[in-house]
């Protein structure tokens, strides 16, 4: 069975490479940006609040962002596993997720953190931004989700460094090669 953890600052390729990987485990990969853009879309009350939030920068609530994923895990698909990307972003995620897979009797695989260098980040979130049309990446919100990301990245990492399921991989160059790092670093073949 299958628990990975896709980490890494915003636009480092979190969602290619875990859709790569799931697709070549055969489990569910699960984006929580993907959860809130889908609340967002269907306009409802939480996804009002999800638009305004996410227009400013800032990250989603814990306790909106905890509901959401429990609510993803609880789905038969993940039964077999999962690839999990863009969550837990804090501290007290990490404990609402170790309550999550606890209540039952699961427990991570591995956490693969793909690093890359802040002006690389920008230009690939620049890119998308102009590609995608996601208006949730200007300048200025970029700027910010960096930031916040680097304030809470290091404590994020000492939460899951004692356990022994902490990756860190390359993620720059192309998707195959990043690919093949986290294949490797994962022990698996492709």
């Amino acid at each position: 069975m299958t628990r990975i953890l896709m980490m890494g600052p915003p636009g480092v390729g979190k969602g290619t490479q875990a859709s790569r990987l799931a697709s070549h485990l055969q489990v569910p990969w699960i984006s929580t940006g993907d959860l809130f853009r889908e609340q967002v879309r269907n306009e409802t009350p939480l996804g009002l609040q999800i638009r305004d939030l996410m227009g400013s920068g800032h990250y989603v609530p814990n306790e909106i962002a905890d509901e959401l994923v429990a609510h993803r895990l609880a789905e038969l698909d993940t039964r077999d596993g999962f690839i999990l990307d863009g969550y837990p972003r804090t501290a007290a995620q990490v404990q609402a997720l170790d309550r999550v897979l606890a209540a039952s009797s699961v427990h991570l695989t591995a956490i693969v953190v793909l690093d890359a260098g802040r002006s690389d980040i920008i230009e690939r979130l620049l890119q998308r931004a102009g590609e995608q049309g996601r208006a949730d990446d200007t300048p200025e919100v970029i700027d910010r989700r960096l930031q916040v990301y680097a304030d809470e990245a290091a404590e994020l990492f000492g939460c899951y460094a004692d356990r022994g399921v902490l990756l860190h991989v390359d993620g720059m160059g192309h998707p195959d090669a990043v690919a093949e790092r986290i294949w490797k670093a994962l022990e698996l073949t492709p």
